[in-house]
């Protein structure tokens, strides 16, 4: 089969400009794009012996270099799921339960059926860019070359990096309020430098001891959410907050819609970091069913359990308090430590380490949207990025500690709708152009004038944006289409009109971009 009916392309793949030699990684590939292991220690320069140094102490060496074939060993296909239970079955998915009554003024039914069905909506993307790791042996980052083109995911690059510095950021700040909890004399400051440091040094070793620590690290954290479950449950403190009618629930169902979908959807920028090690023959139904599970499962139990807990502080002074003290801490702090005294403190610090959990995705993967925005970044090591993204994201941290709320949903907000343009490009070119998987040449990766030229993703992206102002709902601005729904701050559509804007301005920009440009 030629290059030409392999993509069903009108462009000829036969030939490699020697301009494109620039941009290649400075490890050298094989023809098929991929580059292997033991290439990352070759020669006497810097990055070689950094290098070397890493692989003394099993330090994963490989950035956004294809994975070759002959190294895609990780054949538990479990793992795949296992990854995202530690990663969700946290306090900070617990928060976001949590603020459905005190800050979106929900019900009990009604919260918690947006957070079954907002979920769904956004664990679907996950488990779908999942399937592709197996097949191409490719970060998420640089798959998206094939959709944005390699000038274009620049821009998604920023977008993803902003996104896990946030995340990282509100992440810490949870789990440092549990920690302030426990004990009122430990400052803020220092309860986010030891969960940044706990996550690190898994984060620096790379895929493997992320895998392990993910599927491990759940459990803990479920046995004491169990606690937290029949302690509650025992004390008699839940109230079934009834569901609203009119427009006015309508509009809060959306805006906690949008946080929800936010948090599950998140992970769908780096999806296939964590299954590119996986064999070429890997079922994809598999993967996606393993995928949608492992995040299905915890993300509702976290978010529902959060939600039945924060009815209490609507009308129970004591969970008032508490939460406005030290917010989704205190909370907690007030379920677990009256009735369990010390032996609750312990059950709180363990609940702020899941934190480490929760990050190491966000911070593992950091390194390779950095890497993707020029080979100069790629020819630093990816965990030094990993070193200087955690040390950004605790800067944002320490200062935003006392800004717990504003902070999260501001951010969760912003991630779903940029998440929602990335998803309404990635989709129509993946079934639409280049119907299905065996539309891409993936060995074409690092080949800037093999790709899309990037006009029709930027154009279609800045109708995306204009969907977002269009249907965002937040305090500090909120677009005509959003302000319809109900009265005060709205109904937050953003991630909605991001998606639909996005979707149907890409296809037809698209298809004269195909005509002009042939790639």
């Amino acid at each position: 089969m030629s290059p030409h009916e392999k993509t069903g392309y009108d462009v000829d793949y036969t030939t490699q400009p020697s301009s494109d030699d620039r941009h290649r990684s400075i490890v050298p590939p094989d023809e098929s794009g991929a580059v292997h292991g033991q290439s990352f220690e070759v020669g006497d320069s810097l990055y070689a012996k950094l290098q070397r140094f890493a692989g003394k102490y099993g330090v994963e060496q490989r950035g956004i270099e294809r994975v070759p074939e002959d190294e895609r060993t990780d054949k538990s296909t479990l793992k795949v799921g296992t990854m995202w239970l530690a990663a969700n079955l946290t306090v900070s998915t617990f928060a976001i339960g949590v603020l459905a009554v005190p800050v979106f003024g929900l019900g009990f039914v009604d919260a918690f059926l947006t957070i079954i069905f907002f979920n769904i909506l956004g664990i679907i993307p996950v488990a779908f860019f999942s399937t592709f790791g197996p097949r191409f042996g490719m970060r998420q980052m640089m798959l998206s070359r094939f959709w944005f083109g390699y000038y274009g995911v620049k821009l998604v690059a920023l977008f993803n990096m902003l996104a896990c510095l946030g995340w990282s950021s509100v992440n810490v700040i949870v789990g440092s309020q549990l920690l302030h909890a426990v004990n009122n004399n430990l400052p803020g400051f220092a309860g986010i430098i030891i969960i940044a440091a706990c996550t690190f040094i898994i984060t620096l070793f790379g895929y493997k001891v992320v895998h392990y620590y993910e599927m491990i690290a759940w459990i803990p954290c479920f046995i004491i959410f169990l606690i937290v479950l029949g302690q509650f449950a025992h004390s008699g403190d839940f109230e079934n907050v009834p569901m609203g009618s009119g427009e006015g629930t309508a509009a809060s169902v959306l805006s906690f819609g949008a946080a929800v979908f936010g948090f599950a959807t998140g992970w769908a920028s780096y999806a296939m970091d964590y299954t590119c090690y996986q064999p070429v023959n890997t079922p994809r139904t598999k993967v996606f069913i393993y995928v949608f599970i492992g995040l299905f499962l915890p993300l509702c139990f976290s978010m529902s359990l959060g939600l039945a807990v924060g009815t209490a502080t609507l009308n129970n002074a004591a969970y008032s308090d508490a939460y406005n003290y030290n917010h989704v801490g205190g909370v907690l702090h007030q379920v677990l430590v009256p009735r369990f005294g010390k032996f609750g403190d312990f059950c709180l610090v363990v609940l702020a380490l899941s934190i480490v959990g929760n990050n190491c995705p966000n911070i593992y993967s950091i390194g390779f949207s950095i890497q993707s925005f020029t080979r100069y970044a790629q020819a630093v090591p990816r965990f030094v990025w990993t070193f200087i993204a955690t040390l950004v994201y605790c800067a944002i941290a320490i200062p935003g500690y006392s800004h717990f709320e504003s902070v999260l949903e501001n951010f969760m907000l912003v991630i779903a709708y940029w998440l929602g343009i990335y998803e309404g490009i990635a989709l129509p070119e993946h079934f639409i152009f280049r119907k299905g998987f065996a539309g891409y040449v993936p060995e074409n990766y690092d080949q800037p004038k093999k790709l899309p030229p990037s006009i029709a993703a930027f154009g279609a992206f800045l109708f995306g944006v204009l969907g977002i102002a269009m249907g965002m709902a937040q305090q500090w601005f909120i677009g005509p289409i959003g302000r319809s729904f109900g009265s005060g701050y709205g109904g937050d559509i953003g991630f909605e009109l991001a998606f639909g804007f996005t979707l149907v301005t890409y296809i037809p920009f698209r298809y004269f971009e195909l005509k002009k440009f042939k790639r």
